[in-house]
């Protein structure tokens, strides 16, 4: 392979890494909402930023409400890398399943363990995010609301599996659109370097033609 048809690999190239590294963005997903009693549950809880290169800051705290309660009571926070449960109905069995090693929360998610038919109601997770500029810091806060039934065995309606199905032909869609686009622009730039190849060959030929008209030249007049 010339050094010409190399360095014309290298846009492509990079368009494939920036293509894989994209995978991991964040995207708000919602949580789903029917677990199996005596099982394993994950409570979703996704707040994005809305400017990744902004430094920030957040903490994670989740409230339950019983279906026979009327009041939420503080289940868990997450602080600072440091998980704590609060409801002592939940005492060693929850888990953090959200971001790691940093502070910059996006994730807040938890797992339940060995769920029972008393963890259905109504669960509320709150991100308190505090935004770093360069000259000031400004705080928000995001409230996201799952309502969780608990059954004794898991079915699946036809919305989920038509869900399921879409994803993944969405999925195989974009894969095969980032290909069409990778070979498009592939092609169009080895088209774009073959002609310049071409025209840089002409000119060199043009300007070794008209040395050689010169030295000629020279040789009649002497």
């Amino acid at each position: 392979m010339s050094a010409v048809q190399e360095l014309l690999l290298l846009p492509l190239a990079l368009l494939a890494l920036q293509a894989s590294l994209c995978c991991g963005a964040c995207v708000e997903v919602d949580s789903d909402t029917e677990a199996v009693v005596n099982e394993g549950f994950k409570l979703g809880c996704i707040s994005c930023k809305m400017r990744g290169e902004v430094q920030a800051m957040a903490s994670v705290n989740w409230y339950f409400r019983a279906s026979d309660e009327t009041e939420f009571s503080h289940l868990y926070s997450y602080e600072d890398k440091i998980p704590e449960i609060i409801d002592p109905r939940f005492y060693e069995r929850l888990d953090w399943n959200g971001s790691k090693k940093t502070n910059d929360l996006q994730d807040g998610s938890i797992y339940i363990l060995n769920v029972t038919f008393n963890d259905t109601g109504t669960y509320k997770c709150i991100f308190h995010r505090t935004l770093v500029y360069t000259y000031y810091e400004f705080q928000t806060n995001i409230s996201k609301t799952i309502i969780m039934n608990v059954v004794p065995k898991l079915t699946r309606g036809l919305a989920s599996i038509l869900s399921e199905v879409m994803m993944y032909v969405s999925i195989i869609g974009l894969q095969l659109w980032l290909v069409v686009e990778m070979i498009y622009c592939y092609r169009k730039i080895s088209a774009a370097g073959e002609e310049a190849l071409r025209e840089s060959a002409a000119e060199y030929l043009a300007i070794a033609s008209e040395s050689k008209d010169n030295c000629a030249g020279v040789q009649v007049a002497e």
